[in-house]
């Protein structure tokens, strides 16, 4: 007969059930506390013989284990550099005009829409908000182009809550739809910053397809290409898992002193210790806010155009077969 114990998923007794998981998990946290003491007891050694230490293991995460995808953008592709020095957003790249938005929202709009387009204001430079009333989409087009603007933005919502974003980049395109969600103001994040109007810095990360290298050149020319960097102001854009977080942050550097004791021995067996402090310098970071979440549902040729639109790039359903599988 086998003495294995059964697992705790095969007993019936919930008491019983519950406490045999508890100690399986304890045991495993054991189990993993002895390896890692083992494993900083072989690196310390081999740091005493002047010897290189072993190499960690890499843990297998989502974002490793992706699958393969030829569309990768590659930091020396000729072909890319050479339509990145051509496209919609070369003259931005180029220092030859300044961002200009244009801010409305759907007819009807909810008040808390409202409050995401005043903390969009806050956020962008050179942006402003216009009521959106009768007009179609492509009026506010032809309007905004007359009036030199670069970028429109129009907040989508349902349910009295902002649910979608859609970006066209003037004069010629092109034109991003996104999904929103996890909307949360300023006032709502605890020890939230108040920024200044100070140009802001833009950090990018994880656009790594040629979809991705797209949608951040687009992203990026929505802000000025110099920043301000009195202000300590930073606007990041973090993809992750085709999810684009927004998080707007402020930064500061300080001095901080680190007490250190140093121990005397004097006659005897007694020892004093003096205190001595060491000046280090650290970085701090403090949120200003807004938070929120997008999603690429379509990325089109050109300004909007629902009945004849080209479009690059459609997310459908059948594109989520795989956990490990990302376009952005």
């Amino acid at each position: 007969m086998s003495t294995k114990k059964p697992f705790p998923s095969y007993i019936k007794n919930k008491l019983i059930r519950s406490l045999q998981y508890a100690k399986l998990k304890t045991q495993k946290k054991n189990q993993k506390k002895i390896r890692r003491k083992e494993r900083d007891a072989v690196e310390k050694q081999a740091v005493q013989l002047g010897e290189a230490a072993p190499p960690r293991r890499v843990p297998r995460t989502i974002e490793n284990t992706r699958e393969y995808d030829e569309t990768v953008a590659r930091p020396d592709d000729d072909e890319l550099l050479a339509e990145d020095a051509v496209d919609e957003f070369s003259a931005h790249f180029n220092s030859e005009v300044t961002p200009q938005l244009l801010i409305t929202s759907s007819r009807w709009c909810s008040t808390m829409t409202i409050k995401f387009i005043a903390e969009l204001l806050r956020v962008i430079p050179n942006a402003h908000y216009y009521k959106r009333g009768s007009y179609e989409i492509k009026q506010i087009v032809k309007y905004a182009r007359n009036r030199n603007f670069t970028a429109i933005i129009i907040i989508h919502d349902n349910r009295k809550e902002p649910n979608g974003m859609l970006i066209i980049s003037l004069p010629d395109g092109p034109t991003a739809h996104f999904k929103l969600s996890n909307f949360v103001r300023s006032k709502k994040i605890k020890g939230h910053g108040k920024p200044t109007t100070h140009l802001p810095e833009l950090i990018l990360n994880n656009f790594t397809t040629r979809i991705g290298h797209r949608l951040g050149r687009m992203l990026a020319s929505l802000f000025p290409r110099q920043p301000n960097f009195r202000g300590r102001r930073v606007v990041t854009f973090h993809n992750q898992r085709d999810f684009i977080f927004f998080r707007h942050h402020r930064y500061i550097f300080e001095e901080k002193e680190e007490a250190s004791r140093s121990s005397n021995t004097n006659k005897g067996s007694e020892k004093k210790s003096k205190k001595s402090s060491k000046v280090k310098m650290i970085a701090r970071l403090q949120e200003c806010g807004p938070r929120f979440t997008l999603k690429l549902i379509s990325l089109q040729h050109g300004t909007f155009d629902s009945k004849y639109g080209e479009y690059e790039w459609v997310h459908k359903a059948d594109m989520d077969t795989s956990r490990r599988r990302f376009f952005i």
